[in-house]
């Protein structure tokens, strides 16, 4: 049923608590591909008269950026266990929902698997949810982990 499984991650141990989920998905599924995508922001040019480093240094922090969240996605590579799944990894840069909204959509992904801090009231205003985005925005299956921990706001 899942063949291509996209799994974004933020390089948090929270995030990584839907790998799991995506172990036994893929295994029971039979999946084809699991894509671990770590999204890395751009780095915005503040307004007014703020110091901001110049264009070849914002290139080469574009660049640790990334390299840094691929190293973290090899990590998780070796970490895994789904023997006969290809395990691929993906870095984009831009806006996290938005970026993982397009990658699932032009390439094929049949689910994306995702966790969630868990915030609500006040912290989710202020600091958004990804997940949230990706699940009320995507026409791509959603599958949202909480940490055990969790509990809701009543």
């Amino acid at each position: 049923m899942y063949q291509k499984i996209m799994v974004p991650l933020d390089g948090s141990k929270l995030a990584e608590i839907v790998l799991p989920h995506v172990e036994a998905i893929a295994k029971g599924c039979r999946a084809g591909n699991v894509i671990l995508v770590r999204v890395v922001e751009p780095i915005l040019k503040p307004t007014g008269d703020d110091y901001f480093p110049l264009e070849e240094d914002r290139k080469l922090l574009k660049f640790d950026r990334k390299a840094a969240a691929k190293d973290y996605l090899n990590q998780l590579v070796h970490r895994l266990k789904c023997d006969g799944v290809n395990i691929q990894t993906e870095v984009i840069v831009g806006k996290a929902a938005e970026s993982l909204i397009n990658y699932a959509e032009k390439n094929g992904v049949d689910l994306i698997a995702i966790a969630t801090h868990g915030r609500s009231g006040i912290s989710r205003w202020v600091w958004g949810s990804v997940a949230d985005r990706i699940l009320h925005s995507a026409r791509t299956p959603v599958l949202v982990v909480r940490p055990a921990e969790w509990k809701p706001d009543i």
